[in-house]
């Protein structure tokens, strides 16, 4: 049973980006709310291997009003973003419960009851996986009118579901890349994590092979300045490429494909992307929409079919199979959910680099 109920009028759950610009913008204005995160600030960060490149530029990563400085004005690394994001929160004095992991929201008449518990496991990555509630765990409620679901979208990832897929030298996520020296390494995927991870691990000192279920790589889906060095990395037979293949099975020393392959492997990476934990959609009654199940919104609000509950950042997106929201096409979000929270209509307009689905 609960042990104590707080009130507010507004809750964010999620600490990434945008629900930090929200928190700024709704301070600003005034709003009483809550901040709930999961893990640290930033936790979806957290797991991603040292050393990693954001697409973006660094002005259209920034938020709340705050410059991104990076060395070089190149693009900000996991390490830079991070720090960036403590330093938002200290420099706007955002009151943020960290380490406080929604467990499920309950729909009354007039309010939404969320439970919470001390959580000592972030959003994403391998500790996601293994994280089971504890009914022991005290539980708290917070009641509030209204709440704002910004809970990114990389959650799980998206198993192969095929034999060996758990074995210890077996990851879908890419680790510090010197662990990987030395070693003959598996690859599968053909998006952006799996193209830099190719490439880091090679520079580390590792025999590399990517199995890909395409013809070839989408330059369309690959960061600019990495297409051309992984295309030469393999024309120059750096790197081994092997298309149309998928994986059939795993086993301690090597990798069966269905093109009769046998490729021998000291890891294998799995980097096949990630799925939304949308289980707060359906408590909510969330109506899902499109392959990629992403809650279904207005626009000109970010409120659901749910009245009172509004979705920003990636969240809104669903389990992407095909990326198109970021952190920068998310900035219009924050304008649009404190405009509906005040009663009136944002006049944002979506900047010149994105183009919104209706």
């Amino acid at each position: 049973m609960p042990s104590s109920v707080q009130h507010t009028d507004i809750v964010i759950i999620g600490a990434g980006p945008i629900g930090i610009e929200l928190a700024a913008a709704l301070k600003a204005a005034n709003l009483e709310y809550l901040h709930l995160e999961a893990g640290q600030i930033g936790s979806t960060m957290q797991w991603w291997a040292p050393g990693t490149k954001y697409f973006s530029s660094p002005e259209r990563i920034a938020i709340a009003g705050v410059p991104l400085i990076v060395a070089d004005q190149e693009k900000a690394t996991r390490e830079n973003y991070l720090d960036y994001l403590l330093a938002v929160v200290g420099t706007h004095q955002l009151d943020i419960q960290t380490y406080t992991r929604v467990t499920g929201i309950d729909k009354t008449d007039t309010s939404f009851n969320i439970q919470i518990v001390r959580s000592y496991t972030g959003v994403g990555g391998p500790e996601e996986r293994n994280y089971s509630h504890d009914p022991s765990t005290p539980t708290k409620v917070i009641k509030a009118r209204r709440v704002v679901l910004a809970i990114g979208d990389m959650h799980t990832p998206r198993m192969l579901n095929i034999p060996g897929e758990t074995l210890p030298h077996v990851s879908h996520y890419l680790g510090d890349v010197h662990q990987y020296a030395n070693q003959r390494v598996l690859i599968v995927g053909g998006k952006n994590s799996a193209v830099e991870a190719a490439i880091r691990l090679f520079r580390a000192g590792a025999q590399v092979t990517m199995s890909y279920r395409g013809e070839r790589f989408d330059p369309d889906r690959i960061k600019y300045w990495l297409y051309p060095e992984i295309e030469y990395l393999i024309k120059k037979n750096k790197i081994e490429f092997i298309p149309h293949s998928t994986l059939e099975s795993i086993n301690a020393q090597s990798v069966v494909l269905n093109t009769g392959h046998t490729i021998p492997a000291d890891f294998v990476l799995l980097l096949t992307g990630y799925e939304q934990d949308q289980s707060l959609f359906e408590q909510l009654g969330i109506e899902l929409v499109t392959d990629d199940r992403k809650p279904k919104i207005c626009l000109k609000t970010m409120e659901t079919n749910v009245p009172n509950i509004f979705v920003a950042g990636t969240a809104t997106a669903g389990s992407q199979q095909r990326t198109k929201v970021f952190i920068e096409t998310s900035h219009i979000h924050v304008d649009r959910i404190v405009a509906a929270l005040q009663n009136r209509v944002s006049n944002a307009a979506p900047e010149d680099y994105w183009l919104e689905e209706s």
